[in-house]
């Protein structure tokens, strides 16, 4: 049976939502792989000045990790307001809220001007990026997830998630445009300042945009289903979606974490710590491995459509394994085509590594929406992407640098993202394959099971 929150919707009214969400997630990740990268060049100068390159780099990397372990609260909290007032709301103020921290950031005094200052307020904006991310992510794949055609619901969803190479895409780009035009004094002096304050017109544009689009179908099916029986134990339930994700998906928690330890790491190896070992191990120069990662980011946003694809064909699981297997295989090769020093065995290495990272970032929308009932389904999926983060993606460049500094060599960090694509593959084997359940119907408050989805076995056109 068919209703109108499943059946496709309108292609114009679809595209628009799309776009919504692509160029909001956009914006974010510019914010956010923004401050990775400065972290990377020039943070350890201009907020670290104190210590030896590598312990300052260590120390960026630290205010770094610091983003992460708040997107996690900000999980929790937008999670909750999401799953009660719905996706739209809470999307305006993650994006008010990220941008206002990033453009601040560009406003910083340095080290230079205010002393030990500077660090702790760098940290403090940066919590507020992290915050705003963790609530960031999840709304935005709903509102395409909750909207989409259930047949096609894995590629639909893919395109927020093309919102990160596509922010890595465009923070990469512009910082390597300013490393090329300015002198290195005149970067480390005001340059660096450049792209943090262009935020602040990018958050304007995906403001109206975002601004411009109607709340999720399907939460409003289930907002007025939950009116309706107001008086029921499942409603009471309901006032508190994180009880709820713990007592009916606490299971789906844990795969999603899971599934995100081998992506999560083996991105920001990939894209952030890179930066770190060309240039100090490898002897690559600073402009040569931007371009490197600016390239292989543009590669990056075309396939994972494709994989999106792929995995409304295949299911969610076997594409994940792919990426999970292939990111694992490819470390070695990865650091050893780097250590050559040549720009087109760097993009070769970093590309593949972004390929394969899609196979998994591709799916992961649909493959977390599709796990969690709709009044909880902001919560679960937030919940177990981000809390994911704290131990994947914040300290992976930490770690990455440490290793680095104690063993002169990159056999450690191969084996350190090994390590998290086995936990990936495990998480994905025990996994069950979601592809086909309906969104309206994965409503376990109501005594249900994951339903099909309809005409879901259909020929994909």
């Amino acid at each position: 049976m068919s209703s109108p929150a499943t059946a496709p919707p309108a292609p114009n009214n679809l595209k628009r939502i799309v776009a919504a969400s692509l160029i909001g997630t956009t914006i974010e990740w510019y914010d956010f792989f923004l401050y990775g990268s400065a972290a990377a060049l020039v943070f350890n100068k201009l907020f670290f000045p104190e210590e030896d390159p590598l312990v300052g780099t260590l120390l960026s990397f630290l205010t770094y990790a610091v983003g992460f372990a708040a997107r996690p609260l900000g999980a929790l909290v937008f999670g909750h307001y999401g799953d009660r007032l719905g996706r739209k709301k809470l999307l305006v103020l993650s994006l008010l809220m990220m941008g206002g921290a990033t453009f601040a950031i560009g406003l910083l005094p340095t080290h230079a001007s205010v002393g030990s200052a500077a660090p702790v307020l760098l940290t403090v904006l940066r919590l507020v990026q992290g915050f705003a991310l963790g609530g960031e992510w999840g709304g935005a794949v709903l509102l395409v997830s909750e909207h989409g055609d259930a047949r096609r619901r894995g590629f639909w969803a893919s395109w927020p998630q093309t919102g990160a190479p596509a922010g890595q895409l465009l923070a990469t780009g512009v910082l390597s445009l300013l490393t090329a035009v300015l002198s290195e004094s005149a970067f480390g002096s005001w340059g660096w300042r450049v792209p943090f304050l262009l935020s602040g017109v990018l958050v304007m544009v995906g403001l109206w945009i975002r601004l411009s689009v109607d709340e999720s179908p399907v939460f409003k099916q289930a907002l007025a289903q939950a009116e309706a029986r107001k008086s029921s134990a499942a409603a009471t339930a309901e006032k508190m979606p994180l009880v709820a994700v713990m007592r009916h998906h606490w299971r789906d928690v844990l795969v999603a974490m899971g599934a995100r330890m081998a992506e999560n790491i083996s991105y920001y190896v990939i894209t952030a710590f890179i930066l770190v070992y060309a240039t100090t191990s490898a002897g690559v120069s600073k402009q040569t491995a931007l371009n490197a990662v600016l390239i292989a980011s543009a590669i990056h946003f075309a396939v994972i459509p494709a994989w999106g694809a792929l995995s409304d064909r295949l299911g969610r699981r076997p594409v994940y394994l792919i990426g999970a297997v292939g990111v694992g295989l490819w470390m070695f090769p990865f650091f050893s085509l780097i250590d050559t020093g040549g720009f087109g065995n760097l993009l070769l290495a970093v590309t593949v590594g972004l390929v394969l990272h899609g196979a998994m970032y591709a799916p992961q929308a649909a493959f977390f929406s599709e796990m969690f009932a709709t009044r909880m389904r902001y919560s679960g999926a937030s919940i177990g992407a981000q809390f994911a983060s704290v131990a994947a993606g914040a300290p992976a460049p930490l770690i990455a640098t440490a290793l680095l500094k104690e063993y002169d060599s990159s056999t450690p960090i191969s084996l350190y993202v090994i390590a998290a694509a086995l936990l990936t593959v495990v998480a994905i084997v025990v996994a069950k394959e979601t592809r086909d359940r309906d969104l309206t119907d994965l409503d376990p408050s109501d005594g249900q099971v994951p339903a099909k989805a309809p005409a879901a076995g259909a020929p994909l056109v």
